[in-house]
C-alpha cells in the first residue's frame, strides 16, 4: 500500500531528510548499528545524550511482521522517535579513537509492533529497511540530563545496561578514557543471548588496553546455560565489588543506569507525604540506596550519585 507517488517521494525527502547513512552494521535480524552523517556539522552535545530519527510513513518496511494502519491523509507524514547517541570506541586495529565524531551513531532493536492492537507506524523496521548512502531526518536538537556532570578523574564509575540501553554507556566509556579517568570504571550490560552483545569485541579490545576498564557481559537465555545472573545479582552477590578489586563506596562513586525500568527501578515520590517507595521487583536503584548511595531525583530536586535513563 502506498498512496504516494515516486515523484511525491523525492520531493519529500528533499524537504525533510538533511542526513546520510554511511555505515551500517546488522549484529542480527534484530539488531543494528547505523552511523549517520548530518549535512551540517553537529551542534556541540555530551556523552549521555539523546536526539531524533524519523523517516516518512512512505518508505519500506519489509522488517515488519504486523498490519499497519495508515490514516487517510498521514500517508505524507514522518515518524519520529528519540535515539540515545553511541560511539564505535576504537578504530580498525582496537586503539581508542582519538578524535571528537563529526558522525553520529546509533544502536538499535527492531520493533516491528506485532501486538495485535499496535498497528500504528513503526520506525525501526524503516530504519532496519536503509542501505547505506540512504536519506533521512535527524533532529537538529541534542540533549538530556543523563550526561557525566559532576564525576571526578579519580572516582569509580559503574554502567549497568540492559540490551541497546548500553548505547549512551559506550559514548561515555569513551568520554572517560579519552580524557584519562584514572578511577576504575566498569560497564555490565545484560542481554537475553551472547549475538545480543553487538559491542562485545570492542569492550574486550579496551580491556586490553585499559588496565582500569571491566566489562561483564551477563546473558540469561543462552542454551545450556544454568544460571542466569541479572544486574542486580552483582550487587546482592557482592560479585561487583570482587569485579571491582574494592568495596563499593558511595562518596566517591556514580553509577549509571539504562534500559528495563524493572532493572532501574525507579522511586515514586509522594508529595503530600514526603515519603518514597520503591516498586516490585526490586531494581538496581533501590539495592544502591539501601547501601547509601543517593538517586537522582527532580520531584525532591536531588543531584546524586546514580543516574537513570528509562528505555520504553
Amino acid at each position: 500500500m502506498n498512496r504516494v507517488s515516486q515523484e511525491q517521494i523525492r520531493s519529500l525527502r528533499q524537504k525533510h531528510y538533511q542526513a546520510t547513512l554511511i555505515h551500517k552494521q546488522q549484529v542480527h535480524e534484530e539488531l543494528v548499528i547505523l552511523r549517520i552523517r548530518p549535512d551540517h556539522p553537529l551542534m556541540p552535545h555530551r556523552a549521555g545524550q539523546y536526539t531524533t530519527l524519523g523517516l516518512g510513513v512512505w518508505e519500506s518496511h519489509s522488517h515488519s511482521t504486523a498490519a499497519e494502519s495508515i490514516t487517510p491523509g498521514k500517508e505524507t507524514q514522518l515518524i519520529r522517535r528519540q535515539y540515545s547517541i553511541s560511539h564505535p570506541m576504537v578504530d580498525s586495529v582496537g586503539e581508542l579513537l582519538t578524535s571528537d565524531p563529526t558522525d553520529l551513531e546509533f544502536y538499535i532493536v527492531l520493533v516491528t509492533g506485532d501486538e495485535p492492537d499496535d498497528s500504528d507506524p513503526k520506525l525501526t523496521p524503516r530504519l532496519f529497511d536503509l542501505e547505506v548512502g540512504s536519506r533521512l531526518y535527524l533532529g537538529d536538537k541534542i540533549t538530556g540530563f543523563y550526561t557525566l556532570d559532576g564525576v571526578q578523574p579519580d572516582d569509580t564509575v559503574l554502567f549497568f545496561s540492559t540490551g541497546t540501553g548500553e548505547a549512551p554507556h559506550n559514548y561515555m566509556v569513551w568520554e572517560l578514557l579519552r580524557r584519562g579517568h584514572r578511577g576504575s570504571i566498569l560497564a555490565a550490560c545484560c542481554v537475553r543471548l551472547s549475538h545480543d552483545l553487538g559491542y562485545r569485541a570492542t569492550h574486550e579490545a579496551l580491556m586490553q588496553r585499559f588496565p582500569q576498564y571491566k566489562y561483564l557481559p551477563l546473558t540469561t537465555r543462552d542454551p545450556g546455560q544454568l544460571d542466569k545472573l541479572y544486574l542486580q545479582d552483582l550487587i546482592t552477590t557482592g560479585e561487583l565489588e570482587h569485579r571491582l578489586g574494592h568495596p563499593l563506596q558511595p562518596a566517591t562513586t556514580h553509577v549509571y543506569l539504562c534500559g528495563n525500568p524493572k532493572m532501574i527501578g525507579v522511586p515514586v515520590f509522594d508529595k503530600a507525604t514526603k515519603t518514597k517507595s520503591y516498586p516490585a521487583p526490586v531494581g538496581l536503584v533501590q539495592l544502591l540506596e539501601e547501601r547509601g548511595f543517593v538517586a537522582d531525583s527532580r520531584a525532591q530536586k536531588i543531584k546524586g550519585n546514580v543516574h537513570f535513563e528509562e528505555y520504553w
